[in-house]
């Protein structure tokens, strides 16, 4: 009896103990299953840390500049990491003037009639419409046309800005899209012009201008421009914007408010002539706007009245590389004036005081050509100062030549500074 009541208990115990341990080593699978499943997400968790790590690095290397290897998808971004010089070149200064002297959308215009505020000496023109937008539309061979105004022999201020919109379609039927812009003086002389052709088939762009000099020099300034310089800026098959802009002698064109001529002294003129030749369904104009106003006149840094004052007080004489001349000439480029402006006002605020005005040159060339050259140009500045009110008789020119320099003639800026002009108190 004992012994089976022993034996019974011994198997409650196996069994409770076998039952224990099954459920041990469920428990133990269970956590096995969970530590791999946790392991895994790890596993990738990490992976996407270390990719956005990495991404994130990328981004702050290249902000860093730093250099990526060989075969890298942003090799492309290498020129940023160099220390290769980046040009800087200010392109879009256009300010349209802020008085309108004329103004055409050509909205108020009825379909197939001659514009209302336009005047013609040769061809038809008629308004139209491309995508709804209307425009003046040459319908001939070849037309010249003008706005109508008060005075058609002269109207543009000495200051003033010109906007119109021309329409490039793309490759078609038409093969040439050329066109001229003309300026004429009051006399009816022309002054200056701009050729353009477009042609949409290729497609390509070919464009060049003239224009008479200022200053009432007999000589013209000239210049072209193609489609490799234009590509970029003009947009295909649509309306593109055309601007001038003309301060007292500075001209400036400019195509979709990027500027391609800058002349700083040509003729001014006193009206223009739009030219539309080669009759097809896109030639015109559109959104014209005459403004009195432009861009400001460029003028070279020049000093002002206390610098000059200061210098001769110091040093007794006063030295400047801001008066400049036509190359291998004594003629005084435009740009100078502000600065002899400043001696002459020093002059006539010292009236007793007197001076030697000293050329000097650099040493391109012989002193056989220098010297005299020299002599010239502090003569002509002489007679600048004279024209601004100052005392002749205070004033005596000398031309130095190349003798004196006070930089190595071996580079351009000791040249440059080289080429100057001296006020020695005497």
């Amino acid at each position: 009896m004992m012994k089976r009541l022993f034996l019974m208990l011994m198997l409650a115990i196996a069994f409770s103990v076998n039952a224990d341990a099954q459920g041990w080593l469920n428990r133990l699978k269970d956590k096995a299953v969970d530590a791999a499943k946790n392991a895994v997400e790890r596993n990738v968790e990490r992976k996407a840390d270390k990719e956005a790590s990495d991404a994130s690095d990328a981004v702050l290397n290249k902000k860093k500049g730093s250099k990526k290897s060989k075969g890298d998808e942003a090799d492309l971004d290498e020129a940023e990491d160099d220390d290769t010089p980046v040009a800087e070149n200010q392109k879009s200064d256009f300010v349209r003037g802020s008085v309108i002297l004329f103004e055409d959308d050509f909205a108020n215009e009825q379909m197939g009639e001659f514009p209302s505020k336009w005047d013609i000496s040769e061809g038809s023109l008629e308004t139209a419409a491309i995508n709804g937008k209307k425009y003046l539309h040459s319908n001939a061979p070849d037309s010249w046309f003008s706005p109508l105004m008060e005075n058609m022999k002269s109207y543009l201020p000495e200051v003033f800005t010109l906007e119109w919109d021309e329409f490039f379609c793309k490759s078609g039927d038409i093969p040439d899209f050329p066109s001229d812009f003309n300026f004429y003086d009051a006399n009816g002389s022309e002054v200056g012009h701009i050729y353009k052709r477009y042609r949409p088939g290729n497609p390509d762009f070919y464009g060049n201008y003239s224009f008479k000099k200022g200053g009432g020099v007999d000589e013209n300034v000239t210049g072209s421009f193609d489609w490799d310089h234009m590509k970029k800026f003009i947009k295909i098959g649509q309306w593109n914007h055309f601007a001038i802009s003309f301060n007292k002698r500075a001209f400036k064109f400019y195509v979709n408010g990027n500027r391609f001529i800058n002349l700083p002294n040509v003729a001014a003129p006193a009206r223009f002539v739009f030219i539309i030749q080669d009759e097809n369904p896109y030639r015109g104009v559109a959104n014209v706007v005459l403004a009195k106003g432009a861009v400001d006149l460029y003028q070279r840094q020049t000093t002002d009245l206390s610098a000059v004052e200061k210098a001769i007080a110091e040093t007794g004489k006063f030295v400047t590389n801001n008066i400049l001349f036509e190359t291998g000439k004594a003629t005084l480029k435009p740009e100078s004036m502000d600065e002899i402006q400043k001696v002459a006002d020093y002059m006539k605020k010292n009236p007793t005081a007197r001076f030697e005005v000293q050329g000097h040159t650099d040493n391109q060339g012989s002193d056989k050509i220098n010297d005299p050259l020299s002599q010239q140009r502090a003569e002509a500045v002489v007679k600048a100062l004279e024209g601004l009110g100052c005392d002749p008789f205070n004033m005596r020119a000398v031309g130095k030549g190349s003798h004196e320099p006070v930089a190595d003639n071996a580079t351009e800026d000791g040249r440059a500074k080289n080429r100057r002009v001296e006020f020695i108190k005497k």
